[in-house]
């Protein structure tokens, strides 16, 4: 198969969805990889890594023209919607339950489109989320930190504190990978951390690997209002995997806060949990709604894009290898994780959670790609 390695466009994006490392054990199993000019410059790979791993480096117009499976790891953006063809299989991040453009983009090209983010195991893990999900809760911590500095708009406030001065208070909305992650952090940090989790047997392993040392509370509209007031920095790391995430912060939330708060909103790239959040860029990250700064970054890994682009290829190089060995049909045939990434095929939307978010028909897989023979 020939697999394409686009260079990302997206503002402020320097990861690239390949590593030479990654090109080489796909060169050494017979197929041809093309890297545009440039795409790992990055991330601190040159073209002349990936020509001596066995690639081959194109131009922009070849690397998507020429190319069966072309790997990517934003969406892509309008300028790219020209280049979405049929008979081509991008697989990439997609988050298209918050964009009804791009949605409407990929089913009219007839592109195959698979979504790391929502190929799901059977026990619910998303292993491709993963990486990039404890990458950004790592980094929500820190930017909740560094934008309670007072030049910058924030409290004034140190979240360790120091002997004699009480530490900062962080509120972790949901303990998935990315609460847990924040919460290491912070408590790195030296700050006082509360996550607010709906699931019992979730609270109850977090309390065992953190060793009691967050506070621990179910979730519920009332306790939400109620944290918040209390809050220096609070961290949105909610997830419903391939759907807009549910607003659980509303603008007269805000009113209860502390001026000069933090709110990092981590899922904004699934439209955000926080009703006054809107995408920023690393070149311009926060703004200010009634006196609390709001950090939206929705691409937030990009910022660290040597350790992510390595994360993102270990992850997502087992999937990768099983569409070029196979090809589509008998890959995900043979693995239902990988199937639950399919989101739109043949102009059809296949995953029932961005229908829903778009008012579009849903298909089920199935009854576009019939099974292929294992």
């Amino acid at each position: 198969m020939r697999i394409g390695v686009a260079k990302e466009i997206k503002s402020d994006e320097y990861r690239v969805a390949l590593t030479p490392a990654g090109a080489r054990e796909l060169a050494q199993h017979g197929h041809d990889v093309i890297v545009e000019t440039m795409a790992g410059e990055g991330s601190a790979f040159a073209d002349s890594d990936y020509e001596r791993a066995g690639a081959r480096i194109v131009t922009v117009d070849d690397v998507w023209a020429q190319s069966d499976l072309l790997l990517k790891v934003k969406e892509p953006i309008e300028p790219e919607y020209a280049r979405l063809r049929e008979g081509l299989v991008l697989f990439t991040y997609l988050h298209i339950a918050a964009d009804e453009p791009l949605t409407r983009a990929l089913v009219d090209s007839g592109i195959t489109a698979v979504a790391y983010e929502t190929v799901e195991t059977d026990d619910r893990r998303l292993p491709l989320l993963a990486p990039m999900s404890e990458i950004a809760g790592r980094l929500a911590s820190q930017a909740g930190a560094h934008f309670l500095e007072k030049p910058l708009g924030g409290r004034g406030l140190l979240l360790s504190g120091v002997p004699g001065v009480a530490p900062g208070r962080v509120l972790v909305l949901g303990g998935g990978i990315v609460g847990y992650n924040a919460a290491i952090i912070a408590l790195g940090l030296g700050a006082q951390v509360t996550i607010l989790e709906r699931s019992i047997d979730r609270m109850r392993h977090l309390d065992e690997i953190l060793s009691g040392r967050v506070s621990l509370v179910m979730s519920s509209t009332l306790q939400i209002e109620s944290s918040v007031s209390d809050a220096d920095v609070v961290i949105g790391a909610v997830l419903v995997p391939g759907a807009v995430a549910p607003k659980l912060i509303t603008r007269d939330m805000l009113g209860v806060m502390k001026q000069g708060a933090v709110i990092v909103d981590v899922a904004i790239d699934q439209g955000g949990c926080v009703e006054t959040a809107r995408p920023t860029t690393h070149s311009d990250p926060v703004y200010s709604v009634e006196g609390i700064i709001h950090y939206c970054v929705a691409n937030m890994p990009g910022g660290v894009p040597i350790t992510s682009t390595k994360a993102l290829t270990n992850a997502t190089l087992p999937y990768v290898e099983e569409i070029a060995e196979h090809g589509l049909a008998e890959a995900v045939a043979r693995d239902r994780a990988l199937a639950r990434g399919v989101n739109v095929l043949h102009g059809k939307v296949t995953y029932e959670a961005v229908a829903e978010a778009h008012d579009l028909e849903y298909t089920p897989l199935e009854a576009v790609l019939p099974p292929a023979p294992v």
